[in-house]
């Protein structure tokens, strides 16, 4: 599988225009995607994935926070499920809310598992989500948890130690996920520089995910786009 890297706006943080300016800077960089949700979105985020559309020909994937996170005009859905906590709002609740409405639409859904790991500081899921990140050191949890992801059918994992974090996901965590499940695996949260973004791919990660640091510097996006695509 070619390593791939993406881009996550929070629709919160991004108007419509907002969008648009963006799609400037995203086609001059080439990302392979572009992730649109968040942990408190409560907002119709039609617009702002309606713009991206009109200008990006790269997908535009929904990862969403909560069921009013949905429209049909994304290209695909992240269909996450919090299996690392044990909130079953979080685990099916939400998904029994939008499954008529996702069903209906007849978007790609990608079934998968969303382990919330400790990257040093409280973060949105957590807090909205009530619910506590898995210890990074406790490997044999991570990996237990991923692995029942794995059994119940989920098609994909994504290791997420939260918007903002100060670490990001261990390698060893990382490697060790992608060993046993061999699921397609993407890694976010923490990742704000070169040396972070090439120790996940290193490691096993197949798409890595950007928010915070992109936002703060643009020129990273053409960086690490790069340096993923330089994985074979």
């Amino acid at each position: 599988m070619m390593k791939k890297i993406g881009i996550l706006i929070d629709p919160d943080k991004t108007s419509e225009s907002d969008a648009e300016t963006l799609c400037q800077t995203l086609k001059a960089e080439c990302p392979d995607m572009i992730l649109v949700g968040g942990s408190s979105v409560d907002k119709d985020i039609t617009p702002v994935v309606s713009a991206l559309k009109r200008h990006l020909t790269i997908p535009v994937i929904l990862f969403p926070g909560s069921a009013n996170q949905f429209t049909s005009k994304a290209d695909a859905i992240l269909l996450l499920s919090l299996i690392s906590g044990r909130n079953a709002e979080y685990l099916i609740g939400q998904h029994v809310l939008a499954a008529n409405r996702i069903e209906e639409s007849g978007i790609k859904v990608i079934p998968t598992g969303y382990i919330l790991i400790d990257g040093g500081c409280m973060t949105s899921v957590q807090r909205v989500t009530q619910t506590e990140p898995l210890d990074p050191n406790d490997q044999e949890t991570i990996v237990s948890t991923a692995l029942a992801g794995k059994l119940l059918g989920l098609q994909a994992l994504y290791l997420e130690a939260g918007s903002g974090a100060l670490n990001p996901v261990p390698e060893n965590v990382i490697a060790a996920v992608k060993q046993r499940t061999g699921l397609p695996l993407i890694v976010g949260g923490g990742i704000r520089d070169k040396e972070h973004a090439r120790k996940a791919l290193e490691a096993g990660a197949d798409v890595i995910i950007i928010g915070n640091a992109a936002e703060k510097n643009p020129e990273l996006i053409s960086e690490l786009t790069r340096l993923t695509h330089s994985f074979k």
